[in-house]
């Protein structure tokens, strides 16, 4: 265990301020990397409102899976509706969409007239696109009976809505669900079908398993084994793929990570300039440091200069420690530093005419004179 924790440690950066900064950010991805694990074990319902995406009430992802379990091939449709082929054998599903822009619009007109079925619900249905789209009103009753025998309607005896609104009268279109203020019409354009809901709640995740919602769900997407597309661009999404497809989250996470893995490296890459100290520099023995400075000298072209100091820093301590004047002479000094303990060549090197021949014994005099 000592051996892995000192592993780690070799690892961390030495600067304080590169640990820092390494700790905040491996911070953040644990944080995001928790946060994506309880989303994955313990998901919470979200996604826009209308997308077969979405798991929250007003979401559509069990309409899709009802009509996947009763037999239909359901798809989603992520590219601009004027840049998708749409197959005129299918159903296409726009729900609580917002104002279509005119492209979006021309693309559902012509997916009318080749044939095609088109369910639309929420403020905007059938707005733009089916000549004699009634207009819609912010209320209306929770309940709807059918008005008019047609197939959508064959198996509803009622339906039941969050009461979100109604169309104001039926206009062009055939009134199927409601009374005057209709909750479903339909309309022909071209050689295809329009199924307009003025309240989308009936088709939406929270609505859909009350009354006959669910049967008036299923007789809107047509015959079995009808082709079934959700139109998901209009709530956001496009064709994005690979990073640009992720979560927001998982991006952040993967930012972080790679901001880590950065700093990491910098502050394991080599640095110009001496290496940081990992601690108190031990002191050198004097002995050794003395030689070592007597070598340097000995190779110095100026070694008179260099070893005067060194030779006046000895004799002031032979003069000290021997209570010497400062004008006693070289004998004197001589005597007294062989009473000090010196030896014979430390005690000539302190002499002036000999201390550069011997720079050695001249420093370990020094030494001595320092013990």
């Amino acid at each position: 265990m000592s051996r892995i924790r000192a592993g780690a440690a070799r690892l961390l950066p030495h600067s304080a301020g590169a640990r820092l900064a390494v700790a905040v950010v491996a911070f953040f991805v644990v944080l995001n990397v928790v946060s994506l694990v309880v989303a994955t074990l313990d998901p919470e319902p979200g996604g826009e409102r209308g997308s077969a995406y979405a798991t929250q009430p007003a979401g559509a992802a069990a309409y899709a899976e009802l009509l996947r379990r009763a037999g239909h091939d359901v798809m989603y449709l992520r590219a601009p509706l004027q840049d998708a082929a749409l197959d005129p054998a299918g159903t296409l599903v726009v729900l609580d969409a917002p104002e279509l822009d005119r492209g979006e619009r021309e693309a559902l007109q012509s997916f009318l007239r080749d044939g095609g079925r088109l369910v639309a619900g929420g403020d905007a249905a059938g707005r733009g696109i089916v000549p004699g789209a009634p207009g819609w009103l912010p209320y209306g009753d929770q309940l709807a009976r059918p008005d008019v025998p047609i197939a959508e309607t064959r198996a509803v005896r009622v339906v039941e809505t969050a009461g979100d609104g109604r169309f104001a009268g039926a206009g062009r279109t055939l009134p199927a669900l409601g009374g005057s203020n209709p909750l479903l019409t339909v309309a022909q354009a071209g050689r295809g079908r329009a199924l307009l809901l003025a309240d989308a709640t009936p088709l939406q995740n929270g609505f859909i398993g009350r009354a006959d919602n669910a049967a008036l769900a299923l007789a809107l997407a047509g015959e079995a084994r009808r082709p079934v597309t959700f139109v998901e661009s209009v709530h956001g999404f496009d064709e994005r793929t690979g990073i640009a497809a992720l979560p927001s989250r998982w991006k952040l996470a993967l930012v972080f990570g790679v901001l880590a893995a950065l700093l990491w490296l910098a502050s394991r890459a080599r640095r110009f300039g001496p290496p940081e100290e990992t601690g108190p520099e031990p002191a050198l023995a004097r002995r050794e440091h003395v030689e070592a400075l007597a070598i340097a000298l000995r190779r110095a072209r100026q070694r008179e200069a260099a070893l005067e100091p060194v030779r006046q820093a000895a004799r002031a301590q032979v003069r000290s420690r021997a209570a010497l004047s400062t004008d006693a002479g070289d004998a004197l000094l001589r005597d007294a530093a062989l009473r000090l303990g010196f030896e014979e060549d430390e005690a000539e090197a302190l002499m002036d005419e000999r201390a550069t021949n011997e720079p050695l014994a001249l420093g370990r005099a020094l030494a001595r004179g320092r013990r």
